[in-house]
């Protein structure tokens, strides 16, 4: 029921109508009033720059926010339920296997039918149960899932031990990207870091991109599928998902963590990648399929390259990165 509300709701802020532009949609929802408690939220951001989220990822060192994780601990269990918390994750491989798999091939061409990735290592960042560990596994790849959450990768190991196929190609490890990149034998050993629906949760942007330059070989894939910083973003995943319809639990998603692509390539350029495409993602609750779209106002897909290894993390005074926050959110 919640599935055709919501589909109800999507269609009345994407398509243009007459009567409901101005006032009320047919639903009851205000699109101005979202627009407008949006905008103040951004107002006393700017007035009161020190409690700003881009300055804590400066400062904190930490890419792990302990409130997500105490989110996520309570989720450890419902990993693979496909009709669960994670269903619109399960159905999201149907893009990000083939767009993973497909810009590897392009850099890497072997001839390994049935496993297209053999020998190519991967890191998956924030691997939650190993959604997408297991099929990049199966497509030949050495994949390290990598997750915060203790219970989580114990999911995740019990999961891919049911599948013989698996055995000898993946591996889990409970720690953070930064604990990860401080060990010598780890870095710059991977061939691609993937980050699915992961920078949205985390505390420290500029550690999480400095520490994804520091595991990846020279020239090596790093692959990314977040949330937009725009009105639609914050109306449908805000808004509609946790307070009106309840789709997710209340808080699953802090507004002031979304980034926008702008900022997440002036970010990753500063730390030694070269974006190479940026491409909208889709998902239609109806059907529960994701389909790419031209429009990056919600869910996007970045695919970036390693360029250089030479970056150090340099402190900054906020000022620029307040500045960077401002002009990077757009609608």
């Amino acid at each position: 029921m919640f599935s055709c509300k919501f589909g109800r709701l999507i269609s009345g802020l994407c398509i243009p109508k007459a009567a409901p532009m101005c006032g009320m949609s047919p639903t009851g929802f205000s699109w101005s009033a979202v627009c407008q408690r949006r905008t103040l939220r951004l107002q006393r951001t700017q007035k009161n720059p020190e409690p700003c989220h881009l300055s804590l990822r400066q400062s904190s060192h930490a890419t792990v926010d302990p409130d997500e994780v105490r989110r996520f601990q309570l989720l450890s269990s419902k990993w693979w339920d496909e009709q669960g918390e994670f269903a619109a994750l399960h159905a999201m491989n149907d893009l990000r296997v083939p767009l993973i798999r497909d810009n590897l091939l392009n850099m890497h061409p072997k001839n390994h039918p049935g496993r297209p990735l053999s020998g190519l290592k991967i890191l998956d960042v924030g691997c939650g149960g190993g959604l997408l560990t297991e099929p990049l596994g199966r497509l030949g790849a050495s994949v390290l899932g990598i997750d915060p959450v203790e219970d989580s990768i114990s999911t995740a190991q019990v999961h891919a031990s049911y599948d013989p196929e698996l055995r000898g190609r993946l591996r889990y490890q409970a720690c953070t990207l930064e604990e990860l990149s401080a060990e010598a034998e780890e870095a710059g050993r991977f061939d691609a870091v993937v980050a699915s629906e992961v920078v949205e949760h985390l505390a420290d942007l500029e550690t999480f991109a400095f520490c994804c330059n520091h595991m990846l070989k020279p020239g090596g894939s790093l692959f990314i599928t977040t949330i937009n910083k725009t009105n639609l973003s914050y109306a449908l995943g805000i808004v509609v998902a946790e307070q009106l319809l309840r789709i997710v639990p209340n808080g699953t998603h802090d507004w002031e963590k979304f980034i926008s692509p702008v900022e997440l390539e002036r970010l990753l350029e500063s730390n030694g990648f070269s974006v190479q495409t940026v491409q909208g993602m889709l998902y239609n609750p109806l059907s529960g399929a994701w389909s790419w779209t031209n429009s990056t106002a919600i869910n996007y897909a970045l695919r970036a390259v390693k360029v250089r290894d030479d970056v150090q993390p340099e402190p900054t005074d906020g000022t620029e990165e307040e500045e960077s926050h401002r002009t990077g959110t757009h609608s």
